[in-house]
């Protein structure tokens, strides 16, 4: 039968570790940050990534947050959405999407090294996280499961969680997820509400300008309209329509 130690053994041991830990505070400080990290990785929803394969998300982080954030401030929150096979969705704004987000997406692991070392020359040297370089996979990824704070440990979580998306994951069946999900307006998700929300159609009927006007807002899709004549909107239109060109599609 097992025996329990006494309450008088407990106490005692409990000391020990404290005087431990004090005499040795900075290998406590290693081994705390190691559990940390490791309960961190644990604990990531590998599972509900591998479900993706067939299943379809009901929901993602960022409406969660934003749910909440309108329940805070006393307003309403809505969701337009409308899930749409990636067959039916037009290879103009698959293009357009993938030249403005993701230029190497076809080729890469889930990651763009390249840009991924501009960015982080570019922070240094400004001192802030000044540019983004984020490719669809964890655009993706930070989407459906993380918040939008850039912190190390949501980024290591981001890394983590696109290495194992790409692993179980088809490069169509994430570019289909990443175009049902990700936010084009506030409380429109997908690319077939952005294009009723925008537009007034479905998205298989969106043209090429369209798509590209689409594609140059998702950046930043709570400032900025699709339908808008703005100046950046116009300026980014014409870079992703240029890049389109330039690929020959």
């Amino acid at each position: 039968m097992l025996k329990w130690p006494s309450p008088r053994i407990l106490v005692e041991s409990g000391r020990r570790l404290i005087a431990w830990c004090r005499n040795h505070w900075f290998w406590t400080l290693v081994i705390l940050v190691f559990a940390f990290a490791g309960e961190q990785v644990v604990t990531l929803p590998y599972g509900s990534i591998s479900s993706l394969a067939k299943k379809n998300p009901t929901h993602t982080a960022f409406m969660e947050q934003q749910a909440e954030q309108a329940k805070r401030e006393g307003r309403r929150f809505s969701v337009l959405q409308k899930w749409i096979p990636l067959k039916d969705i037009p290879r103009d704004v698959i293009n357009a999407v993938v030249v403005a987000e993701d230029g190497t997406f076809w080729s890469n692991q889930g990651f763009d090294w390249y840009e991924l070392k501009e960015s982080i020359g570019r922070d240094f040297a400004e001192g802030r996280w000044a540019r983004g370089a984020s490719t669809i996979t964890q655009q993706l990824v930070k989407n459906l499961y993380l918040s939008p704070s850039k912190n190390p440990v949501r980024k290591i979580k981001e890394w983590i969680l696109t290495w194992w998306m790409n692993r179980e994951l088809s490069k169509t069946r994430i570019l289909e997820l990443y175009l049902n999900v990700i936010e084009w307006g506030n409380g429109v998700y997908g690319i077939e509400g952005a294009s009723w929300y925008y537009f007034g159609k479905p998205a298989g009927q969106l043209s090429r300008i369209e798509a590209a006007r689409l594609a140059a807002i998702i950046p930043d899709p709570e400032d900025l309209s699709a339908d808008s004549d703005e100046e950046y909107v116009l300026r980014r239109t014409d870079i992703v329509l240029q890049r389109m060109e330039a690929r020959g599609y």
